[in-house]
């Protein structure tokens, strides 16, 4: 006989970033709130993602840096290196300090939190397998799907059978590889490759376009590329992965379509991410997908089942923690208003930056030269080495390119890529001036802290680096 539901004023299916702030939001606000997590405590994010990655990059960092000690007057180290159990000890506690921290916002907040896998039964009605053993029925009056996503095995020859290496499971390796081949060239595939190098290993990137970061400025790409190529990175651009196997010495073969096979001891597997959105009976209740298992949403996070909202990567949302945070703010403020006329906020011109934690760092926000141009408009362009700010000198890190594209009808900044030290740091503040509407000018004539790296700008937007 089939279980009552139990009713909820709000159900979350997956716990991450949009999905537990909304539902703790909720809860403390009084409604009746229950999350069901498969697994992650806290999301892909505090796991497996951004908070573990961007630890390990930064102890790359530190590597780098006491490599250089004596360009900054320090002696008496000697031979550095990486250990990876220390290592993976300092991720794994900076991760699990995290998770104990969301586990008690979870229950501060008052919400139900569910560990356990979740089915559609019934319109806005789920059947939770527990983890702990038992089964839960739960319907919500409104529900939000916060699915996330997963690295991608493509249907490449021999990939599935060669045991290979992918974002996940390259926060669990218990020794470095003295080679490595890394499969994609965007953002997960160049940070690796960067830290991994670090790290002493022989790194190779396959790539299949004809640039690393192929979303990027074509000319940053560029810069990127010769960094890594100075680093002693090696990068194939316009190559495709046909086929993978591994020998019974443990070493990976991968033949590319040029003809030529590169080998290496592991290969990572960097080529995107695919929703997690089978085996939950979405089409059972009227949720539709895309053609790559996406969740189609409207711009207010609508799914196509009344009642029934996503958020985050499954909602095809940019794949970032403050994307999704960002679509909590939307359905927060659209579950709190009637549905007609229609709901007051949407993803529609949202301003989204971000950042590409390689050394040095790219910051970008807003449209590239070839975007902006395409889109019709006449722009300025600004373009000055990271070498040309002062506190660039005093940190000893001159490498990069500052570019800015900016609308010569009106003079407000389209778009920038900052490519150099602090970058991550800088571009927030280019993308202050864009949401305030600012001209260039505004920015050039700021009073700007001497020495910081943002106190580039005021060099950047002057006619010395404007492009003739």
């Amino acid at each position: 006989m089939d279980m009552e539901p139990e009713d909820v004023d709000l159900l979350v299916v997956g716990g991450g970033k949009a999905g537990k702030t909304l539902a703790m939001d909720q809860a403390r606000e009084g409604r009746k709130v229950a999350m069901v997590e498969r697994a992650m405590i806290g999301g892909t994010c505090i796991n497996v993602a951004c908070i573990p990655t961007k630890t390990i990059i930064h102890s790359g960092r530190v590597l780098e840096e006491v490599r250089r000690a004596t360009e900054y007057g320090i002696t008496g180290v000697e031979d550095p290196r990486l250990d990876i159990d220390l290592l993976r000890h300092r991720k794994e506690d900076v991760v699990g300090t995290m998770v104990k921290g969301q586990q008690s916002s979870f229950t501060d907040s008052g919400m139900d939190f569910i560990l356990g896998e979740a089915k559609f039964t019934a319109p806005r009605t789920v059947e939770v397998t527990l983890n702990d053993g038992g089964i839960r029925t739960l319907r919500g009056t409104d529900v939000v799907l916060n699915l996330g996503t997963e690295p991608a095995l493509p249907p490449i020859e021999g990939l599935a059978e060669a045991n290979v290496l992918t974002s996940n499971t390259m926060l669990k390796l218990q020794a470095l590889p003295r080679s490595l081949i890394v499969l994609g060239g965007g953002y997960v595939g160049c940070e690796f490759a960067d830290l991994l190098n670090t790290a002493g290993v022989e790194v190779t990137i396959v790539q299949r376009g004809k640039q690393l970061l192929p979303r990027e400025d074509p000319e940053i790409a560029a810069a990127v590329e010769q960094n890594f190529a100075d680093a002693g990175i090696s990068v194939r651009t316009g190559a495709s992965a046909e086929q993978v196997s591994r020998a019974a010495d443990g070493t990976v073969s991968v033949r590319l379509d040029s003809g030529e096979t590169l080998q290496a001891d592991e290969l990572l597997v960097a080529l995107g991410r695919m929703p997690v959105t089978d085996a939950l009976g979405l089409e059972t209740v009227g949720v539709e997908l895309d053609d790559r298992g996406f969740i189609r949403t409207d711009e207010f996070l609508r799914t196509t089942a009344e009642g029934v909202w996503a958020a985050g990567d499954v909602a095809g949302s940019p794949q970032f923690t403050h994307a999704s945070y960002d679509d909590y703010r939307i359905l927060k403020a659209n579950l709190a208003a009637p549905p007609d006329p229609a709901p007051p906020r949407s993803t529609e011109g949202r301003l989204i930056p971000y950042c590409v934690f390689t050394t040095p760092e790219l910051g970008r926000v807003g449209l590239t030269e070839q975007q902006a141009r395409e889109a019709g408009h006449d722009v300025r362009i600004f373009r000055m080495p990271a070498a040309a700010i002062p506190r660039a000198r005093t940190v000893g890190h001159l490498e990069g390119v500052w570019k800015a594209v900016v609308d010569a009808r009106t003079d407000r900044i389209l778009g920038a890529a900052m490519l150099g030290e602090q970058a991550s740091e800088a571009i927030a503040v280019v993308q202050m001036a864009m949401l305030g509407g600012l001209e260039y000018t505004a920015v050039r004539d700021a009073i700007i802290t001497h020495p910081t790296i943002a106190e580039g700008l005021t060099l950047l937007f002057t006619p010395a680096y404007l492009e003739a």
